[in-house]
C-alpha cells in the first residue's frame, strides 16, 4: 500500500512537474524521538517490560521444573516399571505442552503482551497522530512522512522536519 502511494507520487512529479513542483509541500516526522521523550510513552513502555519480566519468570520457573522432572526420569528410567515410565513421560509432556500453551497465550500473535501493548500504546499513538494532523494543517503540508519507521526518505532537507514543532504542541522538551 506505502509502495503504491510513493509510486502515485513520483509518477505524478514526472508527469505534471509544473503543477507538482509549484504546489507540493512535503513535511517529515520522527516519531521515535517523540515517543522517547513523551512520559506517557516512557511509562507504557515501562509497564510492558514488567509484564514481559514476570511473565518471563514465570516461564523460566515451569521450565525448571520440566528441567528437574525430565532430569529425574533420566536418571531413574532403568530401574522404573513401564507403568511408572508412561506415568512420568505422560506428565512431562503436560508441562510441555502447558509452557507451549503459557507461550501462545502470553507472547503469541494474538497474545496478552499484544494485547496490552495496543490498549498502552494506542492512545499515545493518536495523541502524536492528532498533532502531526495540526501542525500539517497549520503548515499546509501535503504529505508528512515518518522518517523512523522506514528508510523511503534517503535525503530531506532539515527545514521540512516538523517533529520539533509536534514536541512543541505534546509540549515536550
Amino acid at each position: 500500500m506505502k509502495t503504491r502511494i510513493y509510486i502515485f507520487i513520483i509518477i505524478s512529479l514526472l508527469f505534471f512537474p509544473k503543477i507538482s513542483f509549484g504546489q507540493l509541500k512535503i513535511g517529515y516526522v520522527d516519531s521515535k524521538t517523540i515517543l522517547n521523550k513523551l512520559p506517557d510513552a516512557q511509562d507504557a513502555h515501562l509497564k510492558l517490560d514488567g509484564l514481559i519480566k514476570d511473565w518471563q519468570l514465570e516461564l523460566s520457573k515451569m521450565e525448571s521444573d520440566k528441567k528437574a522432572k525430565q532430569d529425574d526420569y533420566d536418571r531413574r528410567k532403568l530401574i522404573m516399571t513401564e507403568q511408572t515410565k508412561n506415568e512420568l513421560e505422560s506428565e512431562i509432556n503436560k508441562i510441555e505442552k502447558q509452557i507451549d500453551d503459557f507461550r501462545t497465550k502470553k507472547f503469541g500473535t494474538n497474545g496478552e503482551l499484544f494485547q496490552k501493548q495496543n490498549e498502552l500504546m494506542k492512545p499515545i499513538q493518536n495523541k502524536v497522530f492528532n498533532a502531526i494532523q495540526d501542525i500539517a494543517k497549520q503548515e499546509d503540508l501535503d504529505f508528512v512522512f515518518d522518517r523512523s519507521v522506514e528508510n523511503y526518505i534517503l535525503f530531506a532537507k532539515d527545514k521540512y522536519d516538523i517533529t520539533s514543532l509536534v514536541m512543541d504542541k505534546l509540549k515536550l522538551q
